[in-house]
């Protein structure tokens, strides 16, 4: 876990974090020695103007992200197309006294001047502080932490979940709040931007955006312009600074409902060109250690561990899936469903999975996906009805991957997922027809940022959820994050709720909290967010809303 709250160098980091970095010494840029580049000592406006970011938190490594972008809703972000040299600075405290290591990576056109810089020899378990410099410009200070020494033997780790963050539904509050939480780190399980054409909706009446927004994605300028404009969003800036984030995709990076090679939008060789262009600036956008994108491929999936604590498996459950079943939709007895030559991991990224699950030595082993893993019953009538395009249509991968957990023993094994737009808490079945069969693991589905726009507490989906699936044990469908604090026997996780998002401000608080205790799968309700002897509580039984506690001022 961080250092604590009142941390007088925390308080600096928070001084030193905006504009008041410019006035900071910062070492000469060291150009590479090519034509092609050009040292640039005046931009139209701010380079930064899309923020800075960290991740692939290792033990001895960060990765370091912007982008330089002075126009940053004009073509290629108002640069020319021209190598540009950016220095960087990686220091132990937040005025720069002990800069520990320092460089200069190139911005090239080719990646919209997009910086990923791959800062080796850091220290295990320890929090660092980042900035960039180009011509006489200094980016905002970021916060970032390397993972713990593989064997270290962690007391407690904090992260926070995120996904789902349409910008036209609503404003980032959610990630304002998140930005002041004590976090080691942020994890995003995809729907970082959606490739419809960005109309209002309600939710951001007050900013306009220039007509080539109002069209579908689908150029490589299309996906860059789209990025942009999300990254503009300074609540999502601050998250983005406070700490380390692990990213991975699901389908509206590149658009709704795609499987591998195929989306109904498009013949085949045309699809695989809009994917292309989606994967590249995907990468152009994200602080991601994996090489750019190969054609029309990029891997992804990928593991981190923080000491013998916990274990992250990434996984990307769009690239390798086989088509839905059944013409995708809600279905019954869909029989597609259920052969067993259907894949949603693909074999390699499954295989990979396991094999990775069965070596680990972690106490908690998170799998960080992107939809719901447990069976979700849409029917509350006899019969059942299940979605195409969750792990419900494609039984069998699951149930590979649910025996395989209970056949290799992993230890306290945890699910996070993301898609649904709303929360919901499970005992992962190892098989969910059996009303017998033993809770194998803990599944945590966080709702969005702001997709879905205000939502409700309980809407027209969580009444019948409750009665057909007795293994949700917890529903909502407001906007927000969770938190998890992960100590060697408990894990502790929070529904931290805002009210609203189509009005700016709103407050957060929690709606619900949730225990695992280790080597006993399944959930254990806090006693101030759950009701006794039921699965769900009402609004009214909640504490009411509160400015968040011990935040940083």
């Amino acid at each position: 876990m961080g250092p604590a709250l009142s941390d007088p160098g925390r308080r600096r980091f928070l001084g030193y974090s905006g504009i008041g970095a410019l006035a900071l010494a910062f070492g000469p840029l060291q150009a590479e020695p090519s034509t092609l580049t050009r040292e640039v000592s005046r931009f139209k406006d701010n380079p930064f103007s899309l923020g800075i970011a960290s991740g692939d938190p290792l033990p001895d490594s960060v990765v370091l992200w912007t982008r330089l972008a002075p126009e940053p809703l004009a073509s290629l972000g108002g640069m020319e197309p021209h190598r540009v040299p950016v220095g960087w600075q990686v220091a132990e405290d937040a005025r720069f006294r002990r800069v520990v290591r320092q460089g200069t990576a190139t911005a090239r056109p080719e990646y919209a001047h997009s910086v990923h810089v791959d800062v080796r020899g850091l220290r295990p378990g320890r929090e660092y502080f980042y900035r960039f410099k180009t011509g006489n410009e200094i980016s905002p200070t970021g916060r970032t932490k390397t993972a713990p020494a593989p064997w270290a033997t962690a007391s407690a780790f904090t992260f926070g979940m995120v996904s789902c963050q349409a910008w036209f539904d609503g404003y980032y509050t959610a990630y304002g709040h998140l930005a002041k939480e004590d976090l080691d780190l942020v994890v995003h399980l995809g729907d970082y931007l959606y490739e419809y054409g960005v109309q209002t909706n309600g939710g951001r009446p007050d900013t306009p955006v220039p007509g080539k927004f109002h069209t579908p994605t689908i150029h490589l300028s299309d996906y860059r312009d789209r990025y942009a404009l999300y990254k503009l969003d300074p609540e999502l800036q601050a998250a983005h600074a406070m700490a380390p984030w692990l990213v991975t995709w699901d389908d509206h990076e590149v658009v709704d409902n795609y499987a591998d090679l195929a989306h109904p939008s498009a013949p085949p060789e045309d699809f695989l060109v809009r994917r292309a262009n989606a994967y590249r600036a995907y990468w152009e956008h994200m602080p991601l250690r994996t090489l750019e994108p190969t054609g029309q491929n990029m891997s992804l999936y990928r593991r981190f561990t923080f000491g013998r604590l916990l274990e992250f498996s990434v996984l990307d459950t769009r690239q390798y899936r086989s088509d839905q079943a059944c013409g995708d939709g809600l279905k019954t007895d869909c029989e597609q469903r259920l052969d067993p030559s259907r894949t949603l991991l693909g074999d390699a990224q499954e295989a990979w999975l396991l094999g990775g699950l069965e070596r680990s030595q972690a106490k908690w082993n998170v799998l960080a996906q992107q939809m719901m893993l447990s069976q979700v019953d849409f029917n509350t009538n006899p019969g059942q009805a299940f979605g195409m395009d969750l792990w419900d249509g494609y039984k069998p991968s699951r149930d590979r991957l649910l025996n395989g957990i209970v056949e290799r023993k992993v230890s306290n094994p945890i699910v996070l997922s993301g898609d649904f737009h709303r929360s919901m808490a499970a005992n992962v079945k190892q098989d969910f027809d059996d009303p017998a069969s033993p809770t194998i693991a803990t599944e945590f589905l966080g709702s969005s940022v702001s997709s879905g726009m205000d939502g409700a507490d309980m809407d027209e989906f969580g009444s019948q959820f409750l009665a057909a699936n007795d293994h949700i044990r917890f529903y909502n469908g407001q906007r927000g994050y969770m938190t998890f604090n992960v100590t060697p026997d408990t894990w502790n996780a929070s529904y931290r709720v805002v009210p609203y998002v189509r009005e700016r401000g709103a407050p957060v608080f929690t709606r619900a909290s949730f225990a695992v205790e280790d080597g006993k799968p399944g959930l254990q309700a806090d006693s101030k967010s759950a009701a006794r002897g039921r699965k769900y509580l009402s609004a009214s039984e909640v504490e009411p809303p509160e400015p968040l506690k011990g935040n940083r001022k």
